[in-house]
């Protein structure tokens, strides 16, 4: 007798007078039936324990915990900190949120579990390294013999047998700068520079000041940011006149970033064509063909045609202060600042698109990176985009709402962008009670909102209202963004909603940017909550500020709920979040791995957790909530606070243990990720070990001590071997 996963399958296997006589009583509720069902649960319970015991046979479809017994069967070593994740049970059945899984990731690599063996033949080798830091971290790689471009002195004349041909192998090595090489002098002291330097008897490995130019010195290169695409989209024009355009439809500098090709073997080293680099003009200008073209590191297109401008036809010029005026027929390109100048008469008539590929930290904000949705079985798409039924958002808006409206449709909605092209369009969503209303962009797609100073009487932001109703909470409107970039306005809210959620969207910080990445209208809110009901749900999104307008007596506090996003003001000293002139807002903050760039006035905070707040914090209710394993700065009002910093460090400290950010301005590669220098407790401070605020879930620290600690364990002895962030 086999079981089955139907709740009835045991039941359905005995004989029909058994069957007849367990229903013949109504009253009984079938007892005979009910027992088999718990019967069969339970067969199904042994039977997906048996399956998953053959599967953990396997590196490549075991669980989690158990990769470490498997690879101490070929003596692989955990990385250090491991145990943790076992703590925090692993080993009963699986990860409370997405957190544990990706830390369990990054400790316990099934990748590297399996190649073990076949790591250990290798060892010593520099294919190797770059591979182990592939496996075990997650970064593109390069790893370099420093001791070659050490400078050192060529002998005149070898005698003896074999001299001339060791001669020969070293004239290239150690030689004196050829100041008519540009090429080389453009690649010197980075990963992939030929020039020698002299002797740096500082370790590679140190941890203060980085050398490794000696002996036995050996540097791994490696990248962190990660490269994202941007297809079919629309360039920005800066200067119609002029034919001036800039890749990123944001219209700031964006530099342009290598598409990495794969490696084509495990001994090839790593080269420019394989990791995730800036792009310089140089590089370009020697390497055009390998860079320009479909499928290639970007690409432009004019007027609509399908086939880019030829490649003849493109020329790599600096384009800084747009000085540099480019000839008839020709297009220049300044990859190092994303920006685009059209000859005479070779200016677009109908417009630009181009397919570029920028670096970010993480996927965060909207992209074209892959996002996990769950869409109802039952619930009505309406697509939007070239070759789909609607051509812009409010017509597939009036379609759901005339289908709903005539009961032709369930009450949740979906509006779905199909491609990465901009909308220049006023967006007014009017909800009734029972409405579920969804726009979002399609999957590998970044459709970019521009709202446009449309009216000159009343704002144009993206306006989502209410109908005013007395309805109970549970058929309040509820309406989700998913994968969006707004850019010209905010988000206004209004009414008794039910919730808002933003999920992978992209609000930009001062509505738009200038070319240097500085906001236009940096004290402009991005998000008002005006006297609504909403509960607000904010995920892996970038959002300027967030100011609630309401009833302080009548109403209860918005519950605003942060996770892994960064909330910015565009300054210290600004407020992000609060109520009109900087009042208390009427909220209840709940912060989760979020980083705020800005000053928060609000009611409450319920919890806020491995969170980055740079600027004062103000709060009514003290005795409500909790901070933890957060950094908020001295002389801000919270409720109680458990492992925060500069606390823990102690009043000594506090001007040193504070966040030190690469870059605060949204638009740069760098966007709100700690640098180099700041404070071990910061970089270090989270609960599980990991950075504070909104890159807490790369736990690059983590992954940083697994890289060293496998660099020790495959490097020959007296190889002094030094990790070095490119990016």
């Amino acid at each position: 007798m086999t079981s089955t996963r139907e709740p009835d399958g045991l039941a359905e296997l005995l004989p029909q007078w058994h069957r007849l006589r367990d229903s013949a009583d109504p009253a009984a509720g079938e007892p005979l039936r009910a027992l088999l069902a718990v019967i069969a649960e339970q067969l199904d319970r042994v039977r997906d324990g048996v399956a998953q015991q053959y599967d953990d046979w396997f590196v490549e479809t075991a669980a989690e915990w158990v990769l470490p017994y498997l690879g101490d069967l070929v003596g692989y070593r955990p990385l250090p900190g491991y145990e943790r994740v076992l703590a925090t049970g692993l080993r009963d059945g699986g990860l409370p949120d997405s957190s544990r899984r990706r830390l369990a990731q990054a400790l316990a690599p099934r990748r590297e579990v399996a190649a073990t063996v076949g790591h250990r033949r290798r060892k010593g080798t520099l294919a190797l390294l770059e591979e182990l830091s592939a496996s075990v971290a997650g970064w593109p790689a390069r790893a370099v013999e420093l001791s070659r471009l050490v400078a050192h002195q060529q002998p005149v004349k070898l005698y003896g047998s074999g001299t001339e041909a060791t001669n020969e192998r070293r004239r290239g090595r150690g030689r004196l700068v050829d100041v008519r090489d540009g090429a080389a002098l453009d690649l010197a002291g980075g990963p992939f520079g030929t020039v020698a330097r002299s002797v740096d008897v500082r370790r590679a490995d140190s941890r203060r000041t980085q050398g490794g130019y000696a002996p036995a010195g050996v540097g791994l290169f490696v990248w962190r940011l990660r490269p994202y695409a941007v297809t079919r989209a629309p360039a920005y024009c800066i200067d119609r006149a002029r034919h001036l355009y800039t890749f990123s439809i944001l219209g700031q500098d964006t530099p342009l970033v290598t598409r990495p090709e794969p490696e084509p073997s495990a001994t090839h080293l790593a080269t420019l064509d394989n990791v995730p680099a800036l792009i310089g003009r140089r590089q370009l200008h020697d390497r055009l063909a390998d860079h320009y073209g479909p499928g290639k590191s970007f690409t432009v297109r004019r007027d609509g045609e399908d086939a880019p401008v030829p490649l003849a036809d493109i020329v790599v010029a600096d384009l800084s202060g747009w000085r540099y005026r480019p000839k008839r027929g020709q297009v220049a390109v300044d990859p190092e600042l994303g920006r685009i100048a059209f000859g005479a008469r070779s200016a677009p008539r109908q417009g630009v698109w181009v397919d570029y590929h920028y670096g970010f930290g993480d996927e965060l904000g909207g992209g074209e990176y892959a996002r996990e949705r769950v869409t109802a079985p039952d619930a009505a798409v309406y697509r939007v985009g070239p070759g789909q039924p609607f051509q812009r958002i409010m017509d597939a808006y009036g379609a759901w709402q005339h289908d709903r409206r005539a009961g032709r449709c369930a009450p949740e909605g979906i509006i779905e962008i199909t491609h990465s092209g901009a909308y220049q369009e006023q967006l007014d969503f009017e909800l009734e009670p029972g409405d579920r209303l969804e726009l979002r962009a399609a999957e590998g797609t970044r459709p970019v909102i521009r709202l446009l100073d449309w009216y000159s009487n009343r704002p144009d932001a993206l306006n989502i209202r209410a109908q005013e109703a007395d309805c109970p909470p549970g058929e309040r409107p509820r309406v989700v963004l998913d994968g969006l970039l707004v850019t010209g306005r905010g988000l206004h809210v209004s009414g008794p909603m039910g919730a808002l959620v933003l999920r992978h969207c992209t609000l930009v910080p001062g509505w738009s940017l200038e070319p240097e990445c500085a906001p236009r209208s940096p004290e402009e809110p991005s998000l008002v909550l005006d006297r609504t009901t909403a509960c607000v749900e904010v995920d892996r999104t970038v959002l300027g500020t967030i100011e609630v307008i309401g009833d302080e007596v009548g109403t209860d506090p918005l519950p605003i709920h942060l996770r892994d996003s960064v909330l910015d003001a565009t300054g210290a000293d600004r407020a992000a979040l609060s109520a009109p002139d900087c009042r208390l807002a009427h909220a209840v903050l709940y912060a989760h791995r979020t980083t705020v760039l800005g000053e928060v006035h609000t009611h409450a905070v319920e919890l806020a957790e491995n969170s980055l707040f740079t600027g004062r914090m103000q709060i009514a209710r003290r005795g409500v909530g909790c901070l933890r394993f957060s950094y908020v700065p001295p002389g801000s009002r919270t409720p109680r606070r458990y492992r925060c910093q500069p606390d823990l460090a102690g009043p000594a400290d506090a001007a040193r243990v504070r966040p030190l950010l690469r870059a605060e301005r949204y638009g740069t590669p760098w966007y709100a990720q700690l640098a180099a220098g700041c404070a071990q407790e910061i970089r270090r401070g989270a609960e599980d070990g990991a950075e504070m605020g909104a890159y807490h879930d790369l736990y690059q620290p983590q992954r940083e001590d697994g890289l060293r600690a496998r660099l020790a364990e495959y490097t020959p002895a007296g190889t002094d071997t030094g990790v070095v962030f490119v990016t």
